[in-house]
């Protein structure tokens, strides 16, 4: 279990109440902590005052990218707080002060409920000619030649690859991979990264007006698709 939380008392004092049930648990202290750990977890506990990057964001990158179930325990209580923790992905939401057992009782449910809803995970590998994506890993191979991408680079192409029929707005992909920080010169950079490292401006086509789909491999051979139009 990972506790995200940066009062030190409080988190560490749940941290050792869940140790002492027999879990597994370790605490961060930051939002972008959180981001580097959350995929080692089973489950999330995070209060949404963080010092770096408020809760509700790091809830909806969590959510972007996996299936991890996330409890938020936080001091805001307000019936609007409760929604916007919701929809920003939280799985359930309890308020400080809390009981112990009762977060016991929340965590059971939530496992129980994500245990029993196995539909919608998504692959552990995506294949897209000889481009695959290893997501538990976070690797990207070519040919069988490994690709080094930093992490947004990866969470681009994640994004990218999990709908390759779709083309993906330049705002969608903004706020799924950089939340909040609007820079078109951001995702241009990147996009630009990602092709001189795949070999081909092909790997990712750019739709005018609209956003980038993840092309076609065969534009990675020098085909029509590979001279991508500017977006206007």
């Amino acid at each position: 279990m990972l506790v995200v939380d940066s009062d030190t008392a409080c988190a560490d004092s749940l941290v050792k109440s869940l140790l002492r049930q027999g879990h597994e648990a370790e605490r961060v202290a930051t939002g972008m902590a959180a981001l580097d750990s959350y995929e080692r977890a089973h489950i999330v506990l995070m209060d949404l005052d963080l010092p770096d990057l408020d809760g509700l964001e790091i809830c909806r990158r969590i959510r972007a990218g996996s299936s991890v179930p996330v409890i938020a325990v936080t001091g805001r209580g307000s019936e609007l707080d409760r929604v916007l923790g919701l929809q920003a992905g939280a799985d359930d939401y309890l308020v400080k002060p809390y009981g112990f057992r009762e977060l016991m009782a929340r965590i059971e449910a939530v496992m129980r409920r994500c245990q029993g809803h196995t539909a919608p995970t998504t692959p552990s590998v995506i294949s897209h000619g000889p481009l695959l994506i290893d997501v538990s890993a976070r690797q990207v191979r070519l040919d069988g030649r490994p690709i080094d991408l930093t992490r947004k680079e990866f969470n681009l192409v994640h994004l990218l690859a999990s709908q390759p029929d779709t083309v993906l707005p330049r705002k969608r992909i903004m706020q799924e991979v950089w939340g909040d920080a609007w820079s078109r010169r951001t995702i241009d950079t990147h996009i630009s990264n990602i092709r001189n490292k795949l070999g081909s401006p092909g790997w990712i086509v750019t739709v005018r007006g609209v956003g980038f789909q993840l092309g076609r491999h065969v534009a990675a051979r020098g085909g029509p698709e590979s001279g991508a139009a500017s977006e206007g």
